[in-house]
C-alpha cells in the first residue's frame, strides 16, 4: 500500500500460534500481545510489565570495574588530583557532573575539562592534554570518549600519568594504552550492555567505588541522570536501559534535583517527569551549550548546589537553546525537502559549508526523523569538513564509521549504532556519498523495502482505554517507539500551520466525535501538502499519544503519513 509521500506500508506479521500462546500465558489481549511479540521482547521485559524490578549493580563481579575501581581508590588513599575529561554532550557532561558531585562530598582534589567543539574537536587529544597536564594530575579519566585516543593515551604514558577510560562508543584494536578501559564494545564479558551509555557505565562504577569505601553518599539521588544521558545519547529502551528508565520515571521526584527542578520551574512545568521532557526539553537545553560555544557551562549546572549560580545557568542555557532553535529554523526552511524525497537515496548525504558545527547533528536528526532514513549532514569548520551521522535501527553508523577509516574514505571519526562523527577532505565527500549508498543496498535494502506498522485500528477505539493498552509498553523510545496504526476513512475538517514547520489537523470519522491530529516538519513536503488542500476522505498511519495540557489528558493522533 503506498502513501502520498510515496513509501510502502504493510501491516507487520505475527505468528498465530505465538499470538495465542502469549495471551494465554500472560493473560494479555491480542493488541498488547502483538506489541510484545512484534518487538521481541524477552521474559525479564515482560515481568517488567507489570512489576518493579529493583536496580542492582551489574558489574559487581566485572574485571575491567574492579581494575579501575582499584585504581580510583588507591588515587583517593594517596589524595592525588584527578582530571575528568568528558564530550561535550549531554552524555559527557552527566557522567562528568556524577564524577564532580563523588569527589567534592569526599573532598577530594579534582579538576575537570570539557572541550570546545570548534577549537578542541572530539574527545582527548595531545593537544588537549598537553594544557592538562600543566595542573598536575596523577589519574585522568575519560568518560563519553577516549576509545579512539590511542596518540593522547600514549602521551599520558609517557607522562607517568595514569588513565582510565570509561566510554560506550566503537573502538579498535589496537586499544588505546590507558591503565584500563570500561567498554562494553570490547566484547571482552559485557557485550550483552553494550547499549549502555556512558553515563550509566560511570554510576555502575562509583557505586562499586562507594560500596568498597564504605562512603555514606547517595548516588541513587543522580540516577535521573543515567536516564537523561540515555534518552540524549538515543540508547535503545530496551532490556536493562529499561528497567532503568521504569524505575527512575516512577520513583524519582524532580525537587531531588536542583537542576532538573531549575529548569523545570523556569519551563512553566508542572507535570511528573517524563521521558519527553528528558528528550525534548532538558536535554537540548543542557546540550545547547557545547553546540553555540559553552560547553563548559552544563557541566557546572547538573553539578552545583548553589541556587543562584543554577539560576543563572539555566536562564543563559535556555536563551541559548533558543537561539539554536532559531538558527535550527531557519536552516531547515533552506533545505529543500522536495528535492531530497525525489532523489529517493538510501542515505541521505546533505553537505552545507554555512552550518554551525554544534548544529549539524541536530539537523542529521531531523533529516532522520522525517525521512525515515540514514541521514549526514556536512559543514565547513576552520577550514576542516566535519560531519554527523544519525541512523536508524536496521543501519550500525559506528560500524559504518569504522569500515570508512579503514578504506581512507574518511580522516577520521567514531560514534556507536545511532549517532556518529567524521572529519573529511572535501573532494572525498561525493566519494563518500556513492560508498555509503551502496553499502546501504548490500546490508539493508535487500532486505527491507517497505514500512511496517503494527495493527490496524477502528477510529471508534481511539480512547483513554487505548493509551493505558499501549502505554503498558512505556517508557517510549529509540528501539522501542510508540506503536504504529492505521486507521481509515477521516475527513479533515480543519488544518492549521504550526511554527511554519507543523501542521495540526482536525479529522472526522465516519462514526464518533473529532479527533485531534498532528504532523510534525511536514511543510513543503507532498504529506503537508496534501493535508492542506486535499478535501475528501482519507486513511492515515498514525502514533497514539496521550497529551497533557495544563493537568488535563487528551488523546492525540500523531500522523506519520496519508493515503487517499
Amino acid at each position: 500500500m503506498k502513501s502520498v509521500s510515496g513509501k510502502n506500508w504493510v501491516e507487520k506479521k505475527i505468528d498465530k500460534n505465538l499470538l495465542e500462546k502469549t495471551k494465554q500465558d500472560f493473560n494479555f489481549n491480542e493488541l498488547l500481545a502483538k506489541l510484545i511479540i512484534s518487538r521481541n521482547f524477552d521474559k525479564t521485559e515482560i515481568f517488567n510489565i507489570d512489576n518493579d524490578l529493583e536496580i542492582s549493580n551489574i558489574f559487581i563481579n566485572n574485571k575491567d570495574f574492579k581494575i579501575a575501581s582499584d585504581i580510583l581508590i588507591e588515587s583517593i588513599n594517596n589524595k592525588e588530583k584527578v582530571c575528568i575529561l568528558g564530550d561535550y554532550d549531554v552524555d559527557g557532561n552527566a557522567s562528568t557532573a556524577l564524577f564532580v558531585r563523588f569527589f567534592e562530598f569526599i573532598k577530594h582534589p579534582y579538576f575537570y575539562y570539557i572541550p570546545d567543539r570548534e577549537k578542541d574537536g572530539y574527545g582527548a587529544s595531545i593537544k588537549i592534554f598537553e594544557k592538562l597536564i600543566l595542573k598536575k594530575p596523577k589519574l585522568v579519566i575519560m568518560v563519553d570518549c577516549g576509545s579512539t585516543s590511542n596518540d593522547a593515551i600514549n602521551f599520558l604514558n609517557k607522562k607517568s600519568i595514569k588513565s582510565i577510560i570509561i566510554d560506550h562508543h566503537e573502538i579498535n584494536k589496537p586499544f588505546p594504552r590507558s591503565n584500563i578501559i570500561i567498554n562494553p564494545k570490547k566484547n571482552d564479558g559485557y557485550e550483552k550492555y553494550s547499549n549502555l551509555c556512558a553515563t550509566a557505565l560511570t554510576y555502575f562504577f562509583l557505586d562499586l567505588v562507594i560500596k568498597k569505601k564504605n562512603y555514606a553518599y547517595k548516588l541513587n539521588n543522580y540516577l535521573i541522570y543515567v536516564l537523561l544521558a540515555t534518552v540524549c545519547d538515543v540508547m535503545p529502551l530496551r532490556k536493562i536501559n529499561r528497567i532503568l528508565a521504569i524505575n527512575i520515571l516512577k520513583n524519582y521526584n524532580v525537587k531531588k534535583n536542583i537542576s532538573i527542578d531549575t529548569i523545570f520551574r523556569l519551563k512553566n512545568k508542572k507535570n511528573k517527569i517524563t521521558i519527553d521532557d528528558l528528550g525534548f526539553m532538558i536535554g537540548p537545553i543542557i546540550n545547547s551549550a557545547g553546540r553555540l560555544g559553552a560547553s563548559h557551562l552544563s557541566v557546572k549546572l547538573l553539578s552545583s548546589e548553589n541556587q543562584n549560580i543554577v539560576n543563572e545557568i539555566s536562564k543563559r542555557l535556555i536563551r541559548l537553546n533558543d537561539k539554536r532553535k532559531e538558527i535550527e529554523k531557519k536552516i531547515l526552511d533552506k533545505i529543500n525537502f522536495k528535492k531530497i524525497e525525489k532523489e529517493n537515496k538510501n542515505v541521505i548525504i546533505y553537505y552545507n559549508p554555512n552550518i554551525k558545527e554544534g548544529l549539524i547533528g541536530i539537523i542529521a536528526s531531523r533529516l532522520k526523523d522525517y525521512f525515515n532514513k540514514p541521514a549526514i549532514v556536512i559543514t565547513r569548520s576552520n577550514n576542516v569538513f566535519k560531519g554527523s551521522a544519525r541512523s536508524t535501527k536496521d543501519y550500525n553508523i559506528g560500524n559504518l564509521i569504522k569500515l570508512l577509516c579503514d578504506k581512507k574514505i574518511i580522516q577520521s571519526g567514531g560514534g556507536h549504532n545511532m549517532a556518529a562523527g567524521l572529519i573529511i577532505k572535501k573532494e572525498k565527500i561525493k566519494l563518500l556519498d556513492n560508498f555509503i549508498q551502496n553499502d546501504y543496498s548490500k546490508k539493508v535494502l535487500n532486505l527491507i523495502n517497505f514500512l511496517e506498522y503494527d495493527a490496524e485500528l477502528s477510529s471508534s477505539s481511539i480512547n483513554i482505554n487505548l493509551i493505558n493498552n499501549i502505554y503498558k509498553l512505556y517508557p517510549f523510545g529509540n528501539d522501542n517507539p510508540l506503536p504504529l496504526f492505521l486507521f481509515k476513512r477521516f475527513k479533515i475538517l480543519k488544518t492549521t500551520v504550526l511554527d511554519n514547520r507543523h501542521i495540526s489537523a482536525i479529522l472526522k470519522p465516519n462514526l464518533g466525535t473529532s479527533i485531534k491530529t498532528i504532523c510534525y516538519n511536514c511543510i513543503n513536503t507532498d504529506l503537508g501538502n496534501y493535508l492542506l488542500s486535499y478535501k475528501n476522505q482519507i486513511d492515515i498511519i498514525a502514533q497514539v499519544s496521550l497529551n497533557t495540557w495544563n493537568n488535563k489528558k487528551s488523546v492525540q493522533l500523531n500522523i506519520k503519513d496519508v493515503f487517499i
